[in-house]
This record gives C-alpha cells, sequence and structure tokens, in this order.
C-alpha cells in the first residue's frame, strides 16, 4: 500500500511539474488601438498599394465568358495601345474614406468586419484609363496556421460599392476588385509565433531560460481581439 501511495504521490508531482513548464498569456487588441494603427499608417506612410490587372487588352468590357485574371509586380508600365493614356498605372490604393466610409476594424457577434475604402485606376480596352474609387465590406476569418507557427486572417468580400467610374464596366470592375483581393491580401499575419518567443536570463542560477510560443488561440468579443498565447519553457542552450 506504502508502495502505491509513493507511486501515486510521484505521478502527481510530476503531473504538476510538466504542467508548470507552459503558460498563457491573453493579448488583447481593441477597436481603439487598430483605429491609431491606420491612423498612423495613412498619416505616416504611402497609401497601401498593389497592382489590378496586367493588360487591360486582355480584359473584355463586354462579354459572355468570364473575365481573365492576370497580376504585375508593382510599379510596372502598363501599355494598352486602345488607350489615349499611356502607362496607365491599373492598382488598388487602400483610403482612410471614401463616400464617408472609413476602412476599420470591428469586433461584433464573434466576428471580424472590416469596411475598406480604395480608389483605383483601371484599362479595360476600347474604352480607355479610368478612375474609380469605393467601398468594400469584408468580414477577416482568423484561424492558426500550425504548420508556419502564425495566427493568420484572410478576408472574405461581402460587398462592393463602387462609385467613380461612370457605370462603365461595374460588374467587371467589382470582380476585378474582389480578384485582386483574394489573391494579394490574403493571407494577413496576425501573430508569429517565433516572434513572441525570447529568452529569459535567471540571475543566481547560471542558467537562461527559452519562452517558446507553441500555440495561439483567439476568440472575438464586443469590441476586442484575444489572442491567448501558449507559452513551453525549457533550458536554453
Amino acid at each position: 500500500m506504502k508502495k502505491i501511495l509513493n507511486l501515486i504521490l510521484s505521478v502527481f508531482l510530476f503531473a504538476s511539474f510538466v504542467q508548470a513548464q507552459t503558460a498563457e498569456v491573453t493579448l488583447s487588441l481593441n477597436e481603439q488601438f487598430f483605429d491609431a494603427l491606420l491612423e498612423a499608417i495613412f498619416k505616416n506612410l504611402s497609401a497601401p498599394e498593389f497592382p489590378l490587372a496586367k493588360n487591360g487588352s486582355k480584359f473584355k468590357a463586354q462579354s459572355s465568358k468570364p473575365p481573365i485574371f492576370s497580376f504585375i509586380k508593382k510599379n510596372e508600365p502598363i501599355q494598352n495601345p486602345k488607350s489615349k493614356i499611356q502607362n496607365c498605372k491599373e492598382t488598388i490604393r487602400l483610403q482612410r474614406e471614401i463616400d464617408g466610409v472609413r476602412t476599420a476594424v470591428r469586433f461584433r457577434d464573434g466576428k471580424i468586419l472590416a469596411p475598406i475604402a480604395f480608389t483605383g485606376s483601371y484599362n479595360p480596352p476600347l474604352i480607355g484609363c479610368i478612375s474609380f474609387q469605393g467601398w468594400v465590406e469584408t468580414n477577416i476569418n482568423i484561424e492558426f496556421d500550425k504548420q508556419n507557427q502564425k495566427l493568420v486572417g484572410k478576408v472574405q468580400v461581402l460587398n462592393i460599392q463602387l462609385s467613380g467610374a461612370g457605370g462603365i464596366g461595374s460588374s467587371l470592375l467589382s470582380k476585378v476588385v474582389q480578384s485582386a483581393i483574394d489573391k494579394k491580401v490574403n493571407p494577413i499575419e496576425i501573430l508569429s509565433a517565433d516572434k513572441l518567443s525570447f529568452l529569459v536570463p535567471v540571475q543566481n542560477s547560471a542558467g537562461t531560460l527559452k519562452m517558446k510560443a507553441i500555440d495561439i488561440r483567439h476568440e472575438i468579443a464586443n469590441g476586442f481581439l484575444n489572442a491567448r498565447i501558449v507559452f513551453e519553457f525549457s533550458k536554453a542552450n
């Protein structure tokens, strides 16, 4: 009986020791944080921009067939022989506000909603370079990429409102904008486990501990994104 009790006690102590090797830290990001971040980006940096299409001649303004999408490197010149404006820069540029809609991040009913304002240029054949603007209503789905050890978000387009194009090719423009967002924005890195890992020197112990982030869980509350980071402690090499 004594041996059994000692065994049970040993197992209990071992389990407690193992449990003590991990800890969880919660990082809360609220809507005000993202508002301040976006304000700083648009105030201090150039507006984020990404390419829209490779060549306007590959798009058909009126066609029963689905449009063909292709993308280029940023700032690559565009040449459309049918356009009176050469080097039409077919890009989408994110804006702080368009038509009274501000680019923002909102947490509602367990979802991340992100209205995104933008302007852009498009070079359809026969018509020439046209400018447009508008905003897109999106939902951001978050998941932990175990293979790359990153918490990432994927933007899902719900609705697109366009203006400024004079009604020319609005349906096609919507498809081009949605395709560009899907291919050029996703996925969005939110937190990376390797950037959260660090060393902790312990005084008078002749050693250093390593805090390694091994998992990131998340939950969405009204006004907050809570990221629960699980750390594993080990002796640094």
